[in-house]
């Protein structure tokens, strides 16, 4: 973690790690947050917060990640920031494996299937979404 130093005597490096883990707590507080927001208004009988922060934070990912890959508009380490930092305490695939084997233990294998498809199926989607975004954001003319 070497470099220039940066504010307070710290070097680049670990004044960009101490931001990204700064980041990764703003997205576990987000996580939490979304994911009682939707117990609440959703029920608890589907892991509908899990979905909802994966499924978020896909699009999110694939558009920072897009954006800021091919253009100056968001700098290295806000990049590395968003999306190692916060999208990745945002996100959770842990939580997406418990609670999909939680719905099977219980014999709610309807439910399971459902989970599994419908993450994987919405990420995947998302993140697509983002990245296109991102590339009409910048102007980029390629295709996925």
């Amino acid at each position: 973690m070497g470099g220039a130093p940066a504010a307070g005597g710290l070097s680049r490096g670990a004044m960009r790690f101490l931001l990204i883990c700064l980041g990764g707590a703003v997205g576990t507080g987000a996580r939490y947050g979304v994911g009682g927001l939707c117990a609440r208004w959703l029920g608890a009988d589907f892991p509908y917060g899990t979905l909802v922060v994966n499924v978020l934070g896909s699009f999110l990912i694939g558009f920072i990640q897009q954006v800021g890959l091919t253009t100056l508009a968001i700098p290295d380490t806000a990049r590395l920031v968003l999306t190692i930092g916060v999208m990745g305490g945002f996100t959770t695939y842990s939580s997406f494996s418990y609670e999909t084997l939680r719905l099977v233990e219980e014999g709610s294998w309807l439910q399971a299937a459902i989970n599994v498809v419908a993450t994987t199926g919405l990420c995947l989607g998302v993140c697509a979404l983002g990245l296109a975004l991102g590339r009409i954001v910048v102007g980029w003319k390629g295709g996925l």
